[in-house]
């Protein structure tokens, strides 16, 4: 990637798919925002990898733990030394989950196709209606969870409270509070409208080209160092949207591509800061 981005090696091309895919040691995983997409075309010997079902516990508001993270990973054929390339639908809003989640839990070959799905189909590149590919089980070991890169209510509070930087990556709608919900999304939503006072509004999409990849560096430096005012060596920031999902693209572009050393996901996020009345909220723009 010749875009200079602070670390282009976590990016490869569709030219490397295509060629490298099914490599020993590397393992496609496509992770859509659309749970459905997957089965009516997909880059040929890729895993699905749902982030409903797969990424996210059953019964607690959480993600899964560490040992279904390694039933999972056990069962999709990825091993600890594997190269995982994350793809899918919608700029890699969902592949960024799940390459965050994979980092939460110490994996260290991850890997983003840039540009997802349609970069993909915009190269002209084949797909596949064959059922998910079987690969044989691995012993896969997980470490963590990595706290680094993971914020929580109380954290986000005294960060707050100490004006440290925080990034609303949510649609301006629902920044200023005039949407409840995600656009398109109306039975989604908080209790409270608006945002975490202090907080600057970077809506995740900015981040993208026109054809899913990600902007080049000087582009993604204009938006978040002279737009939102970071500081990449300055403290923590942190990124939150309403469960966590939109910010991890945030996360994955201040952390890898800008080069900020310390960047946080609040995967709990809009939802739960929302629903609490103890916590402050602040409404119209910034």
């Amino acid at each position: 990637m010749a875009e200079g981005y602070a670390h282009p090696e976590v990016l490869v091309s569709t030219d490397w798919v295509a060629a490298h895919g099914k490599d020993p040691g590397v393992r496609l995983v496509e992770s859509d925002e659309d749970v459905l997409l997957y089965n009516t075309g997909h880059i040929d010997g890729a895993v699905k990898i749902d982030w409903q079902s797969d990424l996210q516990d059953a019964i607690v508001r959480d993600y899964i733990g560490r040992e279904k993270f390694e039933k999972l990973c056990s069962e999709k054929g990825i091993a600890n030394d594997t190269t995982v390339v994350f793809y899918g639908d919608k700029n890699n809003w969902w592949a960024c989950y799940a390459f965050w989640t994979f980092k939460l839990f110490g994996h260290e070959k991850c890997l983003i196709l840039n540009g997802g799905r349609k970069r993909w189909e915009l190269d002209k590149r084949p797909l596949v209606k064959t059922p998910e590919p079987k690969y044989p089980a691995t012993t896969y070991k997980a470490k963590g969870p990595d706290l680094s890169i993971r914020a929580f209510r109380d954290e986000v509070l005294l960060h707050q409270q100490k004006k440290g930087p925080l990034i609303d990556v949510r649609s301006p709608g629902e920044f200023t509070g005039e949407l409840l919900h995600m656009p398109d999304y109306p039975q989604e939503g908080a209790l409270r409208g608006g945002h975490i006072p202090g907080a600057k509004n970077i809506p995740w999409a900015r981040a993208a080209a026109e054809d899913g990849t990600f902007k080049p560096r000087p582009e993604l430096e204009k938006l978040y160092l002279q737009e939102a005012g970071l500081n990449p060596q300055g403290p923590t920031v942190i990124a939150y949207c309403r469960i966590g999902e939109r910010s991890s693209h945030t996360w994955f572009v201040l952390r890898y591509l800008l080069g900020l050393k310390n960047v946080k996901n609040y995967d709990g996020s809009w939802t739960e800061w929302g629903n609490l009345v103890s916590v402050p909220i602040a409404k119209g723009p910034d």
